[in-house]
């Protein structure tokens, strides 16, 4: 008997060893950030035209060295016909939001759908578009993504230049395009013990507050903050019995990941 007792307590342990392991290499893969938030926006330089209505179908993206099949999908928000005069002078739209592999994104590839037009004192004319309808324009752009950054990364049309007169009251679309991308703000990230005091982080800079729910293992990440000085608020549910407790001048660097030394709650 004792023997059988003692052959089950070793077989519960070592199952609770690989679930810790299991969790613990899950947690692990998301704390280590090998993934970097993207968001691609379109822009536009002026064009003198009444409109420029470009329809966007999809975008792809490709992080690998190999340009046939390294490309990946990226879920656009809202496909469909935007126009391009309505993102002027610093103005954009957010087409997508995705989380990706953190490396080199080295081309993007962008499919137009056949509702391309142009408006010309008042007439609306439609825009003959390329083989890109089909397999899209590729975009050549080498941007480095640094684990667990915010980018944003802009498709800026030249209007101007993409709009090509044929001579016969007919107008081709030809697109002149430039990307260009940038890290949106800092990541801030630690670990909070134990995972029985229910924790509640907060980041505080000014009248900027920002909360985090950290993982089962006590992980917290707070990403895309401005760059500056931040206190960080670490408060335990109020049935656990843990007191609070904080971190002050947390600096934070845009295009850098800040690693906060673990914080343990007490009683």
């Amino acid at each position: 008997m004792k023997k059988n007792i003692l052959q089950l307590t070793a077989l519960c342990l070592l199952i609770i060893a690989i679930t810790f392991a299991a969790c613990s290499k899950n947690d692990n893969k998301s704390s280590s950030g090998g993934s970097a938030k993207l968001e691609l926006r379109l822009t536009d330089a002026p064009g003198n035209y009444d409109a420029v209505y470009v329809d966007i179908q999809s975008v792809k993206i490709n992080a690998t060295t190999d340009s046939t099949n390294g490309w990946t999908d990226v879920p656009l928000i809202k496909p469909g016909v935007y126009n391009l005069l309505d993102f002027r002078n610093g103005i954009d739209t957010l087409l997508a939001s995705v989380d990706i592999p953190a490396g080199t994104i080295s081309q993007i590839r962008l499919v137009l759908g056949n509702n391309n037009s142009v408006v010309v004192n008042g007439a609306s004319y439609p825009l003959n578009t390329p083989s890109a309808q089909q397999s899209g324009l590729k975009l050549n752009l080498h941007a480095n993504l640094t684990p667990g950054i915010v980018y944003r990364l802009w498709i800026d049309f030249d209007a101007n230049k993409s709009i090509v007169a044929t001579g016969s009251g007919k107008y081709n679309l030809k697109p002149v395009i430039r990307t260009y991308s940038e890290a949106t703000g800092g990541t801030v990230q630690g670990t909070v013990l134990p995972p029985d005091a229910k924790a509640t982080v907060m980041a505080v800079n000014g009248t900027d507050t920002l909360y985090a729910i950290p993982s089962i293992i006590g992980f917290y990440r707070f990403a895309g903050i401005n760059a500056g000085t931040w206190s960080l608020y670490f408060v335990p549910d109020s049935l656990t019995g843990y007191h609070n407790s904080s971190i002050a001048n947390v600096g934070v660097q845009t295009g850098v990941v800040t690693n906060v030394p673990t914080v343990t709650l007490v009683k």
